[in-house]
């Protein structure tokens, strides 16, 4: 597991939804941050290509549409992930503004 370097309020977005399931969908992490696929999957890439991360494509064939990539948290990077999450929620200001994609509140810098 390699060290990821800088760490972006995106990059904690996605270590967050990696955080909140054993398994998350690339598309729910895309909604859920409210950042767009051209973020995020470049994220994903890079805490794969660490050693963070592990996917996998939906192999089911009951469900129709296009195939899903699956991401999960490797069990030694999590401690670290909270670790950054944290770091990152610390440096940023809660607002309560609802986003288009849920009503959650946002992390916005200071």
């Amino acid at each position: 597991m390699e060290n990821l370097g800088r760490l972006t309020p995106a990059t904690a977005l996605v270590l967050e939804a990696l955080l909140s399931a054993d398994s998350v969908w690339g598309l729910h992490i895309i909604r859920s941050s409210g950042k767009k696929p051209g973020t995020i999957y470049p994220i994903l890439d890079r805490l794969e290509n660490a050693g963070w991360v592990v996917s996998e494509w939906d192999m089911t064939q009951a469900r129709r549409g296009p195939r899903r990539r699956y991401y999960r948290l490797l069990a030694e990077a999590r401690p670290l992930a909270q670790k950054y999450v944290k770091a990152q929620r610390e440096k940023l200001t809660p607002i309560t503004r609802p986003s288009p994609v849920t009503a959650e509140a946002r992390w916005l810098p200071a």
